[in-house]
């Protein structure tokens, strides 16, 4: 029975793995701040991650074959979980992001337009890390929240490349844009559309908007629960089959609706509606396939999760 620690999962995908984990019969611990309890039969600990002398005092004896982070956004996070984890647990899995490849917020390798953009553009092993940036200001967090899951990977990354007892090893799951799961899809994007294109309002669009990447919160659940049991490490990106630009998105929605989309076009660097990209960053998930998952096509769950996003908005004007 493999014991595996959460942090966080206590809502969206991250609830579901804690589910998934469970029903395959492994030892799950969830640690989180206690706003919402675990399933029966999971183990729970009530801390704050960011509190390191409390985090090591709960974890007392314990120890983990594998820990997967769902909160991590600092570095400073990151150094605070690779010290209390030190020798308690073999593997550590981070649930990072697509973001980390935006070239609006950092200086990447460029990559030929329209190419899905694969793991090593982004090396963890070689980026940089700054703890003396304000990172527990939440303004300066949410400015820059690419750079600082960059650096927290950063920092596990090199947490676990010593070649002594206490090290582990770490794997990064990158995960696109998570839609799907109604009223519990916490980001609210896909809901935003169906309530936009139900009432005729404009969609902001940039003049050539370019194709991202989606995943369904299922589907990343089974990811990151095949990344717990595997053995790879480094970066892996998790996106489903067929990148979508917004007006493919907002078209989907608005079949569905039985209406039309209306687009209000705005130039490169302006503030657009969310998954309208005037920038590249859709990314490559070769490397996951070689390694064993099988990712199904965005087109096969986007309808399903865009007909829950349109029961939302129907709901939210009764």
């Amino acid at each position: 029975m493999q014991r595996i620690c959460v942090i966080g999962g206590n809502r969206y995908f991250g609830k579901l793995l804690v589910e998934r984990l469970q029903a395959a019969g492994c030892q799950v611990t969830v640690i989180n701040r206690g706003s919402v309890p675990p399933p029966a039969g999971v183990g729970h600990l009530v801390v704050d991650r960011n509190d390191e002398a409390a985090l090591t005092a709960a974890l007392d004896a314990r120890t983990f074959d594998v820990v997967v982070d769902q909160v991590c956004y600092t570095p400073v996070q990151a150094a605070v979980a690779a010290r209390a984890f030190a020798g308690r647990t073999r593997r550590y899995v981070m649930t990072s992001t697509i973001e980390v490849y935006d070239p609006a917020t950092a200086a990447l390798p460029a990559v030929p337009p329209r190419t899905p953009v694969s793991e090593e553009v982004v090396d963890p092993t070689a980026w940089r890390v700054a703890m003396d940036l304000p990172w527990h200001d939440d303004a300066y967090l949410e400015a820059h929240y690419a750079e600082g899951k960059r650096q927290a990977e950063a920092v596990f990354a090199h947490a676990g490349s010593f070649a002594h007892a206490d090290s582990f090893a770490f794997a990064a799951v990158r995960s696109a844009h998570v839609l799907g799961g109604g009223a519990r899809e916490f980001t609210g994007r896909l809901a935003h559309y169906a309530e936009l294109i139900t009432q005729g309002e404009e969609i902001t669009v940039h003049a050539k908007a370019l194709p991202t990447a989606f995943i369904h919160y299922e589907e990343l659940a089974s990811l990151l629960s095949w990344a717990a049991g595997a053995d790879f490490t480094g970066p892996v990106n998790a996106c489903s089959d067929g990148p979508l630009d917004v007006h493919d998105l907002a078209g989907i929605v608005a079949a569905q609706a039985g209406r039309e989309a209306v687009y209000r076009t705005v130039p490169a660097g302006e503030e657009a509606s969310p998954f309208s990209f005037d920038r590249h960053y859709a990314m490559s998930n070769a490397r996951a396939k070689a390694l064993g998952f099988s990712f199904s096509r965005t087109s096969d769950w986007l309808p399903g999760a865009v007909a829950e996003a349109l029961a939302v908005s129907a709901a939210s004007t009764d």
